[in-house]
């Protein structure tokens, strides 16, 4: 779902070559039915089976981004000259990036293009985000992930950031409190030759972030296409990329690619 930074969130679904205002049929009963077709997003061709969120089986095997290093951004080998497609890595991987806490499921580490501040906030489902380190390429922000969360968590718990919108945190406090946590680790990192043009952020802005919801589940139980075709429900609530049902919560970017018929 295409988002925008409101209060709340503003989602739209994109349905064949129309988008859908989704915040308009909060509280009203939709059907998503898919069609039996997937066409990969990368390539367009149909294909049987989708790999990592939408993907052909030769463009996983052929596609840069499609390769570890985007879930692991520490790993990326640009500049071992082995990256699978050296322009795309140019101009997605040798770029501005952050690394930022967040508040989804509770405070977690993560690393973001900066071009993609809010969107990837949003994504996640955090309430409330802010920038650490920012820095001239993907894997040094990577590098620097991987150091702070050994003092904190890098993942989000999707079932519990689902379940409700957890306790406010002071995050100017916790990113001096990591910091803190972390100085010998930073400190070190510092005296090797990735640190470079690498700057700790000075912003004291935190993102607030408001999503649409009505009704959180007391259970989470999740839909899936694969196995059921059609998903019908009221819908209660959006947040991140889920819809939340009275039925269920479906995970939409899980499906891309997918076609999908929106009946309301």
């Amino acid at each position: 779902m295409r988002t925008h930074l409101d209060s709340p969130v503003r989602y739209e679904l994109p349905i064949g070559e129309s988008s859908v205002d989704i915040n308009s049929l909060l509280g009203k009963a939709i059907t998503l039915t898919f069609t039996g077709t997937i066409l990969c997003i990368a390539c367009g061709r149909k294909t049987k089976k989708s790999f990592n969120q939408g993907h052909c089986f030769p463009c996983l095997k052929r596609l840069a981004s499609c390769d570890q290093c985007i879930v692991r951004p520490e790993l990326c080998h640009y500049h071992e000259g082995t990256c699978r497609e050296p322009k795309w890595g140019e101009s997605h991987c040798l770029q501005p990036h952050v690394v930022y806490l967040a508040n989804s499921s509770g405070l977690k580490v993560g690393v973001t293009r900066a071009s993609q501040v809010p969107t990837r906030w949003i994504d996640q489902g955090a309430v409330q985000a802010i920038p650490v380190f920012e820095v001239k390429e993907r894997r040094i922000a990577g590098l620097l992930e991987a150091t702070l969360r050994q003092v904190v968590a890098d993942r989000t718990n999707w079932r519990r950031m689902l379940k409700g919108s957890p306790d406010k945190l002071d995050m100017l406090a916790e990113r001096v409190r990591i910091l803190s946590e972390a100085d010998p680790l930073i400190t070190q990192f510092k005296k090797g030759p990735d640190w470079g043009d690498t700057k700790t952020s000075l912003s004291n802005s935190v993102c607030e972030i408001m999503y649409p919801v009505a009704t959180y589940p007391e259970k989470v139980k999740a839909h899936n296409f694969d196995k059921t075709a059609s998903v019908s429900g009221k819908l209660q609530g959006i947040k991140g990329q889920y819809l939340i049902l009275d039925t269920g919560v479906l995970n939409v970017r899980k499906f891309a690619g997918y076609e999908l018929e929106l009946n309301h």
